[in-house]
């Protein structure tokens, strides 16, 4: 497979990763409930948040922001004031769903008591984490490939 196209297969999953995860913020907006699918949050989680509703439905609108922004990673626009905005997006991304895979996974685990009881419901909690490292991993690979075309663009138009 071209290189061209494991950059779009990467980027196309790392979107349909985003977009599980607005789904599924609308699904618990619509139940009125915290946490993610197989996590759900403690009770004492609901005592900081004014409106469930609305704070998921905020979760699932930047899961489609990070959907966008995994897309531009196909084709980055050519002018900086899109191209480093979209890249450091991604990282930061990158980082925030890494670290709730990880723990996530640390709680399914029963390593990590104070992120929350093990999930009640385990095959949606491996399902819910699969997702979410698939997920990382494509956006990782997308935007590594970005990266790298960003900086070959550069360094072609600092030798022209």
């Amino acid at each position: 497979m071209p290189r061209s196209h494991k950059k779009q297969l990467a980027a196309a999953l790392a979107s349909l990763g985003a977009l599980a995860y607005t789904v599924s913020k609308v699904d618990l907006a619509r139940a009125g409930e915290l946490g993610m699918p197989g996590f759900p949050a403690p009770a004492e989680a609901y005592a900081a948040v004014a409106n469930v509703e609305t704070a998921q439905l905020a979760n699932a609108a930047l899961g489609l922001l990070m959907a966008v922004v995994a897309l531009l990673l196909v084709r980055l626009p050519g002018t900086p004031l899109v191209r480093w905005p979209a890249l450091v997006v991604s990282w930061a991304g990158i980082a925030m769903v890494g670290a709730g895979v990880l723990g996530f996974g640390a709680r399914a685990a029963g390593l990590a008591p104070g992120l929350g009881a093990t999930p009640p419901h385990m095959p949606t909690a491996l399902a819910a984490l699969l997702v979410g490292a698939l997920w990382v991993t494509a956006w990782t690979i997308a935007t590594v490939s970005a990266t790298r075309s960003s900086r070959r663009r550069c360094a072609a138009s600092a030798n022209l």
